[in-house]
């Protein structure tokens, strides 16, 4: 059964409510709080549903425990997804194969809430790989907003680390994470995703970075060009100096949560570069 088979299945028969969602191989997979719930529908306020994309060895659950609710809470129809599965291990498999995952369950999306676009936030992989799926895979057309939170988008010039428990594999020879090639500065994947330009026509951008960053490094490799009408590159500091979050937490940041929801507010271009959120 196909993942949108399984997806608009459990929407019908809203079966997933808040919880959780049906994954591959039969497993059960747990829904960050507020998210995936199927019977939502957008309101005039906020008409694109927001999907969450995990980064590199996260589950949606732990990516996006904070930030779900908060949009959640600010009123947003909020869905999230697991992707990239090998070994064992979400967001792992080749970026462009995870790409192909995020398509039906855009469209999934789409149609259980009759939204004819979706606003895209993710984090590390989970703000870059979706570029693929609207450069490559045709789903320009169905995206408002990109919001990367730290995203990978033209790779990194560092080591990607894997969770603690896989420290002892840093080859990751055991976990075949194809994605940690893939988001190597220079790397076949990386010049394919780049070689149309940073942005597509349409969807809007704004990418938001840390000069804390010790993942996807430099930091400044994250921002993405464009005109002002379609991309904005933010840097936390240049906001508040004093926020140190790093690469792995920046989801978890209100200061992040402030400018994430910013952008979505905006429906016809990304975060307004003057915004100003309050500093924790």
């Amino acid at each position: 059964m196909s993942l949108l088979t399984r997806v608009l299945s459990a929407a019908a028969a809203a079966v997933l409510a808040t919880s959780v969602v049906a994954a591959p191989a039969q497993a059960i997979e747990i829904s960050p709080p507020g998210a995936n719930d199927w019977s939502c529908k957008p309101s005039a306020a906020h008409p694109y549903p927001v999907i969450l994309v995990p980064g590199t060895f996260e589950s949606m659950e732990k990516n996006w425990s904070t930030l779900s609710p908060y949009l959640k809470s600010a009123g947003y129809c909020v869905f999230a997804l697991n992707y990239g599965e090998t070994n064992g291990v979400y967001a792992t498999a080749p970026v462009a194969e995870s790409a192909q995952e995020l398509a039906p369950f855009v469209d999934a999306v789409r149609t259980a809430t009759g939204a004819k676009k979706v606003n895209l936030v993710g984090h590390s992989q989970g703000g870059m790989m979706p570029r693929y799926y609207m450069g490559f895979l045709g789903g320009a057309m169905y995206v408002n907003q990109l919001v990367g939170i730290a995203p990978s988008n033209h790779g990194t010039e560092g080591v990607i680390v894997p969770p603690p428990s896989f420290i002892e594999d840093p080859d990751f020879a055991g976990l075949g994470c194809a994605a940690c090639a893939d988001q190597q500065a220079g790397s076949v994947f990386m010049q394919k995703l780049n070689s149309i330009g940073d942005t597509v026509r349409g969807p809007s951008y704004t990418v938001i970075s840390t000069i804390y960053d010790e993942v996807v490094i430099p930091y400044n490799s994250q921002f993405l060009a464009g005109p002002a009408r379609q991309v904005t590159n933010i840097t936390i500091q240049d906001k508040c100096p004093a926020d140190v979050f790093e690469h792995d937490q920046t989801p978890n940041d209100p200061v992040v949560h402030q400018i994430v929801a910013h952008a979505l507010g905006n429906p016809s271009g990304p975060a307004d570069p003057a915004y100003r959120p309050t500093c924790l």
